[in-house]
């Protein structure tokens, strides 16, 4: 029995979606959150197989969310779902470490799929988000050096071009300062800059801020 557990802030959707995997007798859902603090306690009593983590949450986003189970290295697997179509946000998540990613306007047959095939290690892709894949990595263009950036990185380089500094930026990523410190060093030599000057000012040329 592949056992889900359900992120979404509408109580709706979280329906919606069970009532689609109920249809499965493989498919079990033990537990439902709408945010990040639900979810932490849900997670922790069910031990689930498979996460479908909504993308577009208050307070910390999913992806935020997807970040903070890679640090901590969590054993479940998680397909972002979002109301967003697959260009705007498929490989981003991808890239952030989910295992497979949906559109809530998709067909309820590949929710199935996706939540199966997770189950079983594997990356649930469609052939848009496939297509898309192979065009980015044909097109990617000479200095979008950002481009390699983790989902954490990218996160502190926004915040520090925000004038943040480290500690608040710990405190609001939920990790140590030190972490922080880390994942700077970490965009500073991938983007071959020096200073959080510097940072500010690629961060605004490039509209991540």
């Amino acid at each position: 029995m592949i056992k889900v557990v359900l992120c979404d802030d509408h109580a709706v959707v979280r329906r919606g979606v069970r009532d689609t995997l109920m249809e499965a007798t493989d498919i079990q859902v033990v537990g439902e959150a709408d945010g990040y603090a639900a979810l932490r306690e849900v997670l922790r009593q069910h031990r689930p197989d498979v996460l479908l983590l909504d993308v577009d949450l208050p307070g910390r986003s999913g992806l935020e969310i997807l970040a903070v189970l890679q640090e901590e290295e969590s054993p479940v697997r998680t397909v972002m779902v979002s109301m967003y179509p697959e260009d705007q946000y498929a490989i981003r998540c991808l890239k952030a470490g989910a295992s497979g990613y949906l559109n809530k306007g998709g067909d309820p047959a590949a929710l199935l799929t996706a939540v199966r095939t997770v189950a079983q290690g594997r990356k649930y892709i469609t052939p848009e988000i496939a297509e898309m894949l192979a065009n980015h990595l044909n097109a990617r263009e000479p200095g979008e050096l950002h481009e390699s950036l983790s989902e954490r990185e990218l996160q502190t380089l926004k915040k520090i071009a925000s004038g943040k500094k480290l500690s608040q930026i710990a405190e609001e990523l939920m990790i140590s300062p030190k972490t922080v410190s880390v994942y700077r060093a970490r965009v500073l030599e991938k983007l071959a800059l020096t200073n959080n000057a510097e940072l500010t000012v690629y961060a605004i040329r490039n509209g991540l801020v």
